[in-house]
């Protein structure tokens, strides 16, 4: 495909592509211009360096999440939509949490989406500094979950909740120094052996404990809210 045929849409969705696949370790302009049939110096010439790639990925992503109407659900819907939101959209790229915080990666699509959140949040009764406070906690959580989830350790726990017996054998040895030094602790030994017990994959497990932080970080501010509505 020639420089003249190529443009940044389709380089930004092509590098997408490689991101879900292979990582920020696996995107370069070479692989890139590869799979668009294109020299290396004609994706530089469309979007720049890696990073400017990076930041116009993740604004093309952001652009996917679908926002409430929050006049017509209320707040606390609203608050619970954009949190699940953003907690599905890094997990369908999970490369998106590491270049929000290691890039300057602002940009259209993710302001787009904090102005709803102030919308949000101030439509609860949220003000000043308390309404920038009621904004970030929800997102520093859900950021955590998603850093939490996408390292390779948490693929390690994903295979061995899983049971997979092809784990590598330095995956297993890592998996039973785990176990055996927890057993030397009796309330994380029966945490981790009710969680076995439970069933539950890690994925699975992580799904209900991001329910759990929601709700609960929902019940806070709206205790919070009534607090403030009880001593005026």
């Amino acid at each position: 495909m020639a420089r003249e045929t190529l443009n940044r849409e389709q380089i930004v969705g092509a590098a997408i592509e490689l991101l879900d696949a292979e990582g920020i370790d696996g995107l370069s302009m070479r692989k890139l211009g590869q799979k668009l049939g294109s020299a290396a110096t004609a994706m530089y010439w469309h979007v720049g360096n890696k990073e400017n790639l990076l930041v116009l990925a993740a604004d093309e992503v952001w652009g996917e999440v679908t926002l409430p109407d929050v006049p017509a659900v209320g707040w606390r819907a609203a608050a619970r939509e954009l949190m699940y939101a953003a907690h599905e959209l890094t997990g369908r790229h999970r490369w998106l949490v590491r270049v929000i915080t290691t890039y300057v990666a602002y940009s259209e699509g993710m302001a787009r989406f904090q102005e709803c959140a102030y919308e949000t949040f101030e439509a609860a009764g949220f003000r000043d500094a308390d309404l920038d406070w009621a904004v970030s906690t929800p997102f520093m959580f859900v950021t955590g979950m998603a850093f939490m989830t996408t390292t390779d350790a948490a693929e390690v726990k994903q295979r061995a909740s899983s049971g997979d017996a092809a784990q590598p054998e330095d995956e297993a040895a890592v998996v039973a120094q785990v176990a055996a030094l927890a057993a030397k602790y009796p309330r994380l030994s029966a945490s981790m052996q009710a969680q076995g017990q439970r069933g539950l994959t890690f994925g699975e497990e992580v799904e209900k404990v991001f329910a759990f932080g929601v709700e609960t970080i929902l019940d806070g501010m709206a205790a919070r809210l009534a607090a403030g509505r009880d001593a005026d």
